[in-house]
């Protein structure tokens, strides 16, 4: 049996100290779990979606009542709401309750795209969602520049988006859709890397880690969804279901 006091340690450079490795570990241990939350949240949107697409019951009860869709939308943003506000007063299984319970509502009003756009615009946005994702996610790991000023002016973008996409219900202007589409894919990918970038601060948190994980998987998955129905309408402004 090998006695590990005696076997030879590797060599590190001598800017690495303790106190280094650790907060590094912590960092990875922290955005693991983060994003195990964001994929655990998008299978159960995912999974939703699908149930609603092979329950003629369910699609019953989704669309068969005006008012559900409003029902749907108006409780995730109570949800969201409440998760940003009581982050840090809650206790971490409430957290995590909190955010799949919003990723299950979030799959039932989503499964709407399965019957307005074909397979293939689908699986085309989301594949390249899923690039984009990654690419800005990494960017956001490991760029030395301090982003914290994109947060402002991509939440300002937001908040245009959302302007411009309620002047456009009146509007109904398929070049003014288009153009808030591309406008709303730059603005999500810039949150993607801000957002990503914020999780070194939370890790260094001393405590409510696991709260600050399930808000740093609600902040991605965020962007991550609305990434990919920007570029869905791109990609299937075309190919949609009449």
């Amino acid at each position: 049996m090998s006695d590990y006091r005696y076997q030879p340690q590797p060599a590190q450079p001598a800017w690495i100290d303790a106190s280094t490795a650790q907060t590094v570990e912590r960092e990875r241990s922290f955005v693991r779990s983060v994003y195990a939350w964001m994929f655990a949240g998008l299978a159960i949107t995912a999974g939703a979606s699908l149930w609603v697409v092979l329950s003629e019951g369910m699609q019953q009860l989704i669309f068969g009542n005006r008012a559900m869709p409003w029902v749907l939308m108006l409780v995730e943003l109570g949800l969201v709401f409440y998760l940003s506000a009581r982050i840090t007063r809650m206790s971490a299984a409430a957290a995590a309750s909190a955010f799949l319970v919003f990723s299950l509502l979030n799959g039932l009003s989503l499964s709407v795209i399965f019957f307005a756009y074909t397979a293939q615009s689908i699986f085309q946005a989301f594949a390249v969602a899923a690039g984009m994702f990654g690419a800005m996610s990494v960017y956001g790991t490991v760029t030395k520049r301090d982003l914290t000023s994109w947060g402002s002016f991509f939440f300002m973008g937001l908040i245009g988006i959302l302007i411009c996409s309620v002047v456009n219900i009146f509007l109904k202007s398929p070049a003014f859709a288009w153009a808030i589409s591309l406008i709303g894919v730059f603005v999500f990918l810039g949150l993607t890397a801000y957002d990503t970038q914020k999780l070194k601060a939370y890790a260094t948190a001393p405590q409510l880690r696991e709260n600050l994980a399930v808000y740093g998987a609600l902040a991605l998955y965020l962007d991550f969804i609305n990434l990919f129905l920007f570029l869905l309408r791109l990609f299937g402004g075309g190919s949609s279901r009449r």
